[in-house]
């Protein structure tokens, strides 16, 4: 039996014009259509999961916690597909879940009772391991680390230098030598003891909590900004703890720092060589008394090269830190628990 044709012939054998036209239309129709329901078939692409990463924030890691609503990640720092929420009730569903130290309380008492499968949680902190207590009862907690140091899972600097080929050198106004900020000062701190003998030999100007002249948030930069130089003296020395002190308090006030910290070689690991001044570089405090009031105006200039190829930036909001774990996470380790958290730390 002959197969029956699928479009109406004319005479001379070629199909009737208005037949081919609708039969054209509809597949094009059919094709759209496809397209539409299945785009990543059609393209060859594999289909893309559009779900955002969940990361719960346990408890917010400063006393105010800001707006977190909405696609807040994209929206201030450009980072898609993560969501920021701090309501314990989405737990089961959260991809990640992160734990401030300094809001961990002793016990395991407000924890989740148990990680749900395929969930990894965070423990950060920003602080020194000098000033980190009570870190033997988390071991076995937790898959990642997020702190300043630049080992960890997911690093996060006080500051970093950005490249910036417009900037020009921008040396304020100089009206004394030395400047240092200080809330907390304890003699059985190193840096209380290299101020002590340092002010033997040079006038500084202090202001702080410490010595009851405390500098409001915008009379900070405009008063270090005033001083030749700013000591930055951390805390506590510990590998990669370089703290705002350098970056806002010294380099984004347009002043010299003079730094007292980890080794000279860590801290080019993130500013020029030749951006600062190391308490270190000197057999003595006399000698670098002697430095600091001697050094002419070029030799001083020398110290701002850096500003012709970067700026400084800052990490102050919580958020944006807590966004780069959406950045990470695709290179994060699976699977894997720090045993113990705190021979981690303090090595």
């Amino acid at each position: 039996m002959a197969r029956a044709s699928p479009l109406p012939w004319l005479p001379w054998g070629w199909p009737n014009m208005k037949a081919v036209v609708t039969a054209g239309v509809f597949v094009t129709t059919l094709w759209n259509l496809r397209c539409f329901l299945n785009p990543s078939e059609v393209s060859g692409e594999a289909p893309k999961d559009t779900e955002p990463l969940m990361v719960l924030v346990w408890e917010w890691p400063s006393k105010q916690v800001p707006n977190i609503s909405g696609d807040v990640c994209r929206e201030l720092y450009g980072i898609t597909g993560c969501w920021l929420t701090t309501e314990r009730q989405l737990l089961s569903r959260a991809d990640v879940v992160v734990f401030p130290h300094t809001r961990l309380q002793p016990g395991r008492d407000r924890l989740p009772k148990k990680r749900q499968p395929g969930q990894n949680w965070v423990w950060v902190s920003l602080e020194s391991p000098s000033n980190t207590k009570a870190l033997a009862g988390w071991n076995q907690t937790f898959n990642w680390v997020m702190t300043y140091r630049q080992d960890s899972d997911i690093f996060i600097p006080y500051g970093k230098l950005v490249p910036n080929r417009s900037a020009t050198v921008n040396i304020p106004t100089k009206t004394n030598l030395v400047s240092w900020v200080i809330s907390n000062y304890h003699r059985s701190q190193k840096r209380a003891e290299v101020y002590k003998n340092l002010s033997r030999y040079l006038h500084v100007n202090v202001y702080g909590k410490a010595i009851k002249k405390p500098l409001c948030k915008d009379c900070l930069l405009p008063t270090t900004s005033k001083s030749k130089f700013y000591l930055a003296f951390e805390n506590s020395i510990h590998q990669d703890y370089i703290t705002e002190k350098l970056w806002r308090n010294s380099l984004m006030a347009g002043t010299v720092p003079v730094v007292l910290g980890p080794p000279r070689a860590n801290y080019e690991q993130f500013v020029p060589a030749d951006s600062f001044i190391h308490v270190d570089d000197f057999g003595s405090l006399a000698e670098l008394a002697t430095f600091l009031k001697t050094m002419n105006s070029s030799h001083y200039r020398q110290f701002f090269a850096w500003q012709k190829r970067y700026s400084v930036k800052l990490y102050t909001d919580w958020r944006e830190r807590i966004c780069t774990i959406c950045t990470a996470y695709p290179s994060l380790p699976r699977g894997r628990v720090y045993p113990d958290l705190e021979s981690w730390f303090s090595t």
